[in-house]
């Protein structure tokens, strides 16, 4: 199945006929920028090559950037789980001393903890082994899990508690790139399922304080890389430049 990435691009003709046609499709890495939802860069290319049926290996929140594998295509959609199943690589910044509803930024900071002296590169390494491999998680709150029919996020939305139990997910690798109080950077691999954020707030109350993820970034799922991935921008460019883009609200009659 042809793959459209940074190192292809030029090819763009070839790509899009595969995946406009139903029996083929096609799969495109892209390298999400900020703010953009995995739902948005889904619905830019269903527009830009008219094709309904297309579906994206992973979610990313908003203001995380990155790996996103986009399956365009009946044959493509169909191995996205294959795509899912594998494991996923972040660089992630974390801050100490403060926290947010979301454990992201998405929310302002409302939860604060002193940081111990004794907190430095040398502690942070050594407790993060403890992470290492199968461990349980609870996920956060502001998420699109969902119980007894409704979205986590919404339920936080509405001030509403509810319990939420933890789940198994495995933490392949864990290294400190950098630590400049109050921020760590964190190089992971871990499984599907993992929730960068749940890790960082449970890497605070570790530490004796609490903490937040103040920026993700995807780098690998499974022997992929998002240095391989392209912008979605220069995907239009290159459709525009070629004369490909489909007529706005025409779709192929995949389903």
């Amino acid at each position: 199945m042809r793959m459209l990435t940074r190192h292809t691009v030029q090819d763009i003709a070839t790509w899009t006929h595969d995946a406009r046609n139903a029996g083929n499709g096609a799969i495109a890495l892209i390298d999400k920028g900020k703010s953009w939802t995995s739902f948005d860069i889904v619905a830019k290319l269903r527009g830009m090559l008219g094709v309904k049926k297309i579906g994206h290996a992973g979610t990313l929140d908003p203001l995380a950037t990155g790996f996103l594998i986009v399956c365009i295509g009946r044959p493509a959609t169909k191995i996205i789980d294959q795509y899912q199943a594998h494991k996923k690589r972040y660089l992630a910044s974390i801050k100490l001393g403060a926290s947010t509803n979301s454990l992201d930024a998405e929310t302002p900071e409302n939860i604060f903890a002193p940081i111990s002296s004794n907190v430095d590169k040398d502690s942070i390494a050594l407790l993060l082994k403890q992470f290492i491999g199968d461990i349980q998680q609870v996920p956060p709150i502001y998420s699109a899990l969902k119980k007894n029919g409704i979205p986590l996020y919404k339920l936080a939305r509405r001030g509403e508690e509810t319990e939420i139990l933890p789940r198994g997910i495995t933490i392949h690798s864990i290294d400190l790139v950098s630590y400049n109080n109050p921020t760590l950077i964190l190089d992971i691999s871990c499984s599907k399922g993992t929730y960068i954020r749940s890790l960082a707030r449970d890497i605070g109350i570790a530490l004796g304080t609490v903490a937040y993820l103040s920026d993700l970034r995807r780098t690998e799922i499974g022997e992929l890389s998002v240095e391989d991935a392209v912008d979605i921008a220069i995907i239009e460019q290159a459709l525009t430049e070629h004369n490909l883009l489909a007529i706005p609200k025409v779709f192929s009659q995949q389903r």
